[in-house]
């Protein structure tokens, strides 16, 4: 095998496979989940995308880097055309990596993951791995560039399911965002995607982002008209005391709405439960059926944990489920101001089929 930047790569995998590519991106060796996504663009916002933290990324489509990557666009410190400042996945693998032609483009994806760190490997069947993950589920892995791997048992000590991502992915301090309108939100930043701060922003909203731990009582200090329960990294069954928080927000009788991780902590909160899937959601391309109307609507994901039918909780109703496999996908809370989805509704990137959801809660806030 000739490689282009004449350096091996090489994936290790917790059943005992390892695969031989070429090595790009920086040289070194890092572990994480294996997990996969079928998204055909999008890969600077899904590499930025602090829900993949801790996880080795596999990207489906052929061909990736042809448009290379932007420079940062921000407004009010909310980034346009990345969901975080940095990559947050542990590795990268893909079938071929590409020199970019693209106007804008800064830097290659080469030259990007070179510059922040991160090991890439390409020129290998990415259809094979992704069989074998449909086929056992997603698994530990090793990933090196321009490194040998020996003993990769010694990096897979630890497993994804038992760490608490958030500690590397969440604020320290609160980070205020000045709207344009007169309400204030406070969102619970466990790992945010800046496309839900611009579609927050641009609906007038000044957001008071906290840290993920911050208690009922710190974020009711800043006296928000509503609060939102971001995205974020790992097993959600891990965090009690940001379960514990919410249970105590909701005394306070305030409109909260759950996004992805938010939509599981709000399960959790009310008494249902969120098991691990087997391979997850990962995609721009997922549909999902509104109950109340019954419209599908086509949406961006990224979970590997889930609600399942018969794990709601006694006072939520389904509002949204997955056609081809039937996970809850969106909740309402019977008697409370309280909604969730577990898809992305800004899609950045994917389809702008659902960022209606904003305008809804929005509505909720004015109502209530």
């Amino acid at each position: 095998m000739i490689c282009k930047r004449d350096k091996k790569g090489y994936i290790y995998l917790e059943d005992g496979t390892l695969i031989e590519g070429c090595g790009f991106g920086k040289s070194g060796i890092r572990s994480g989940e294996v997990v996969f996504t079928t998204s055909m663009n999008g890969y600077p916002e899904s590499l930025t995308d602090p829900s993949y933290k801790g996880q080795i990324l596999v990207i489906t489509h052929p061909l990736v880097g042809n448009y290379g990557v932007p420079k940062k666009q921000d407004i009010s410190g909310i980034l346009k055309n990345f969901e975080s400042d940095r990559i947050q996945v542990e590795g990268l693998v893909v079938v071929e990596e590409t020199d970019p032609h693209k106007w804008n483009s800064d830097m290659s994806l080469n030259e990007w993951l070179t510059s922040e760190g991160v090991p890439g490997v390409s020129d290998v069947d990415t259809r094979m791995i992704v069989k074998k993950v449909r086929s056992y589920g997603v698994m530990m892995g090793v990933i090196s560039s321009g490194v040998k791997i020996d003993e990769p048992e010694k990096y897979l000590e630890r497993k994804y399911d038992e760490i608490d991502f958030t500690e590397f992915t969440s604020p320290k301090v609160p980070i205020i965002h000045q709207g344009k309108g007169k309400d204030l939100i406070v969102l619970v930043d466990c790992g945010i995607k800046h496309g839900i701060l611009q579609e927050l922003y641009l609906r007038g909203f000044t957001i008071v982002r906290v840290p993920c731990k911050f208690s009922a009582d710190k974020i009711m200090d800043y006296m928000p008209k509503g609060v939102v329960f971001g995205n974020g990294p790992g097993n959600p069954n891990l965090f009690s005391s940001l379960v514990k928080n919410y249970k105590d927000l909701v005394e306070y009788g305030i409109p909260i709405m759950g996004i992805c991780l938010g939509h599981q902590i709000t399960t959790l909160a009310f008494g249902g439960k969120v098991k691990k899937m087997k391979y997850g959601h990962r995609a721009i391309n997922k549909p999902v059926i509104d109950v109340t109307d019954n419209k599908c609507y086509i949406t961006t994901h990224n979970h590997g944990y889930g609600v399942f039918k018969e794990d709601v909780p006694q006072d939520m109703k389904v509002w949204f489920y997955n056609p081809d496999d039937m996970i809850v996908e969106g909740l309402v809370h019977q008697k409370l101001p309280i909604i969730t989805v577990q898809f992305h509704p800004e899609a950045r990137p994917g389809p702008w089929d659902v960022t209606w959801i904003f305008d809804k809660f929005r509505v909720m806030l004015n109502g209530h």
